[in-house]
């Protein structure tokens, strides 16, 4: 398997890709606290099919790390000007975490660019403000912490190695199921200058987000919608109703919560994950 990895400036940015395969186009969007590498188990199989298109969002990995531009509408420009630059017209979009938020985002603002979407293990932004009481926002802790100017960052350098591995460890079903390379893989990618206040400057636009959100709360996305999430991850599957979430956020939905499995079902249970991508593909042909 041939995986490319490229710089391609887009939106006043360089940003940085893996890519993979030929066929119809499938961008993979990673969360917090990742980066493009949160797909190594799905890129060498999607690719069997599909051109895989998988960048570093901007503020992580290699990707640049600017002082603004976070709200996710903009984020999601990051995206289309990247497949405008890539020649590509449409698009099966996948999102995790944070990236799920550009992906929505992106699939509301750009919907003749989607044929088909997933999202994954993720609440809205409009969700979560609209039912933040104090059981939610001691799971969501960190959305609040990550909003405070400077000190986060001031905190964490030095220490980026404890940070992640709280949230490797708190948020998957086995604790270990991210160890060794892998998370001094992560390690590495948040240890570089600007990344961790890359990653904050994500969550620091949570105010922007909300009032794009809140503009066309009642805009459903027309494209088939596959939402997936962890069974036992206390702050999402455990904590919402995700498929009346989901289901108003999409005409044509489909869900699966699956079992033995945290926040981040990509890493934790690949084939599972792998099989319902291939399944939910299947009818996309470019």
């Amino acid at each position: 398997m041939n995986i490319k990895s490229y710089s391609m400036h887009a939106n006043g940015i360089r940003q940085h890709v893996v890519e993979a395969g030929d066929g119809p186009p499938v961008v993979l969007l990673h969360g917090f606290p990742e980066t493009s590498f949160a797909w190594r188990h799905q890129i060498p199989e999607l690719a069997k099919d599909f051109r895989v298109i998988a960048p570093d969002l901007r503020g992580y990995g290699e990707t640049d790390k600017p002082a603004a531009g976070y709200d996710k509408r903009n984020m999601a420009k990051d995206i289309h000007d990247l497949l405008e630059a890539l020649k590509v017209s449409k698009i099966a979009l996948v999102g995790h975490d944070r990236g799920a938020r550009v992906a929505t985002r992106f699939a509301k603002d750009y919907p003749d660019l989607v044929d088909r979407l997933v999202v994954m293990d993720n609440v809205p932004t409009r969700i979560v403000a609209r039912d933040l009481d104090a059981k939610i926002a001691k799971a969501y802790w960190f959305f609040l912490f990550h909003l405070v100017p400077d000190l986060p960052e001031a905190l964490i350098a030095g220490r980026e190695h404890i940070w992640l591995r709280h949230f490797f460890s708190d948020w998957c079903f086995d604790p270990l199921a991210i160890t060794g390379e892998a998370f001094d893989t992560y390690v590495k990618a948040y240890q570089a200058p600007g990344a961790v206040r890359g990653a904050m400057a994500d969550y620091r636009a949570n105010t922007e987000d909300l009032a794009q959100d809140l503009v066309d709360a009642d805009v459903k996305i027309n494209a088939p919608v596959m939402s997936l999430w962890g069974a036992d991850f206390y702050a999402v599957g455990k904590l919402f109703d995700m498929p009346k979430i989901w289901s108003d956020m999409a005409n044509n939905l489909i869900t699966h919560a699956i079992p033995n499995c945290g926040h981040l079902p990509q890493e934790e249970q690949p084939d599972v994950v792998n099989k319902l991508l291939l399944d939910f593909l299947k009818g996309w042909h470019g």
